[in-house]
């Protein structure tokens, strides 16, 4: 019996916390974050614009493989009106270069050193996604990134833009 009840803390542990505000369906946490440019990312000047937020950091392998899937979601959808941001969450903003340099970036890279945003939007791996849609509303999560998800990533910012479901 003790094992049980040891397990249901395990979950309960896991679990709490999730019903938070970055779920479908509710309004993205707001952030100002400084960026690879002059000019801090702030998520409330993109209202009206679907943006495509990816938590990542230098140590993630998948992460090497959706910078260039990003790349191109940015330069296809970037004028229809998608913002790619990636939010590094590395406590030192070399570890990100270093990575940068090997894969770039050629959408907005926003440097969460404090967690504090990470902490807001709870991301459950590396990388997690959110699309959030042109009302500041999260349309959709996803964790990870596998050549597979591509297609399905590619047809929700599409839907987005275009204000289907």
């Amino acid at each position: 019996m003790r094992f049980g009840k040891s397990l249901a803390a395990v979950y309960a542990a896991l679990t709490m916390g999730l019903a938070s505000a970055q779920d479908v369906g509710k309004a993205a946490p707001a952030f100002d974050l400084p960026s690879s440019t002059a000019q801090n990312v702030r998520l409330t000047e993109l209202k009206g614009r679907v943006v495509y937020v990816d938590f990542w950091a230098s140590w993630c392998a998948p992460c090497k493989q959706s910078f260039p899937w990003m790349n191109d979601m940015q330069a296809k959808y970037g004028a229809k009106g998608l913002t790619v941001i990636g939010v590094n969450v590395d406590k030192k903003r070399e570890d990100a270069a270093k990575f940068l340099e090997g894969t770039p970036a050629k959408f907005a890279v926003a440097y969460d050193t404090t967690g504090k945003v990470a902490e807001a939007y709870q991301p459950k791996g590396m990388p997690t996604s959110f699309l959030i849609g042109p009302d500041g509303v999260v349309r959709a999560v996803h964790i990870g990134f596998r050549d597979s998800d591509r297609e399905e990533l590619e047809k929700q910012i599409s839907n987005a833009l275009s204000g289907r479901k």
